[in-house]
């Protein structure tokens, strides 16, 4: 008999455990060769377990354990035949009906009637703090139910009682009152773990501006068609504040750096990171130099990373590093907040919902698209003055898109 242990493969550096998420097959199954098996949750991605090789499995691990890497989670009997396809089940044959001249059942017996219950002289009677109650609400004793020793009425009764008295409460209210409890996974309780150890951690401040969304507007209309035509890809908001981004941090460096214990780390690159909503949570994949892309290839990017966490198929490595976070809570409708360091970078950038909002533009009251920008930083290694000329420099390449990010022509600064 050939028996194959299959064992929990590296999902990538500094991992040493995963949990068991699913088993995407039972013990016993036959499988065949890179067939998934199971989804493993490492604290940094949800990954599936192929099958190495084709045969019946035999489970060496529950949902929910965490196994080391290098630990066999299942073995899979390699000689074992594939079961021929099973022929659907043979209908149970029906019971012939009963005659309608069937004999009748026997009558069952009554239940017994339980003993009535023995009465003292504590049974209807009120304790000191229930007969307080009830004569302040104008209860009679005689129509509670004693809940107590020997049918004493305790306090609890006569609050019970007191309620149809009050004209009813929420306490009278019925439906339904479950509650359900589920265990975080690795990924979760990593996240929690990390977004704690900000908080503690580092010395955050976030300072608030405002854009006008107008040129973009323009621009989206302008040439969204074209764009997408020649590129195969939409020209969304997410290119125009990367490329504002990039720009800002090469003109103030100390927001494109880290903290290693009591070293600043500057990078020479801008490596963003894009929060992406997906079906196991927040996950935060990178564009690697993204001061190098063009308006297509950023957008060209996100749109294949959003996918891939879409379906699952992130990998590690695609969402390792990054210097700068972008998020974008205006999707979901935010107005406002105050976005949460992405470890161990030193800075995020949180984007908004867009709203028509009158605004005061060269002594005139305009309508204008507007969305509040936000960005949090760790005040140990950046001050206010670049905290603050950092966002007015994001504001001024949105703001002013053709001049400044787009090198004064529209069209060829958009690749068209």
């Amino acid at each position: 008999m050939s028996i194959l242990e299959m064992k929990v493969p590296s999902p990538g550096e500094s991992i040493t455990e995963v949990e068991i998420a699913t088993w995407l097959v039972k013990d016993g199954d036959y499988v065949e060769k890179d067939q998934p098996i199971a989804e493993v949750d490492s604290d940094k991605a949800t990954l599936e377990l192929p099958a190495e090789q084709s045969g019946v499995i035999t489970l060496k691990a529950e949902e929910g354990d965490v196994v080391q890497v290098g630990q066999v989670v299942c073995l899979i009997d390699m000689d074992a035949a594939k079961p021929a396809g099973s022929a659907p089940a043979a209908e149970a044959p029906k019971q012939e009906e009963a005659p309608k001249a069937a004999k009748q059942e026997a009558p069952k017996p009554a239940a017994p009637v339980a003993a009535a219950a023995t009465q003292t002289y504590a049974t209807g009677t009120p304790s000191p703090a229930a007969k307080k109650i009830l004569d302040e609400k104008g209860i009679d004793a005689s129509q509670v139910s004693g809940s107590g020793r020997d049918g004493r009425i305790s306090k609890s009764d006569a609050e019970l009682a007191a309620v149809p008295a009050l004209g009813g409460s929420p306490l009278s209210a019925t439906g339904s009152r479950s509650t359900t409890t589920t265990k975080l996974s690795v990924l979760r309780r990593k996240i929690a773990q990390r977004l704690v150890s900000v908080k503690n951690e580092t010395a955050m401040l976030t300072t608030f501006n405002e854009v006008d969304m107008s040129e973009i507007f323009r621009l989206r209309k302008q040439y969204k068609d074209e764009f997408a035509q020649k590129h195969g890809v939409g020209l969304g908001f997410m290119s125009f504040f990367t490329k504002a981004v990039t720009r800002a941090l090469q003109m103030y460096p100390d927001v494109n750096a880290s903290i290693d214990g009591d070293f600043k780390v500057n990078y020479d690159f801008c490596d963003i990171s894009i929060a992406v909503s997906g079906p196991k949570g927040l996950m935060v994949p990178v564009l690697r130099n993204a001061e190098n892309m063009s308006f297509s290839s950023v957008e060209a990017n996100i749109k294949d990373l959003a996918i891939k966490v879409r379906d699952g198929k992130i990998t590690v490595d695609e969402m390792t590093g990054g210097t700068f976070t972008i998020t974008n809570g205006g999707t979901f409708g935010s107005m406002m907040s105050t976005p949460i360091i992405n470890p161990p970078q030193s800075a995020i950038l949180g984007m908004h919902n867009i709203i028509q909002r009158p605004v005061a533009v060269d002594g005139q009251v305009v309508i204008r698209p507007m969305m509040y920008v936000a960005m949090s930083y760790d005040h140990r290694i950046i001050d206010g003055k670049e905290s603050v000329g950092f966002l007015v420099a994001v504001k001024e390449g949105i703001d002013n898109p053709v001049e400044i990010l787009l090198g004064g022509d529209e069209r060829k600064g958009l690749g068209l």
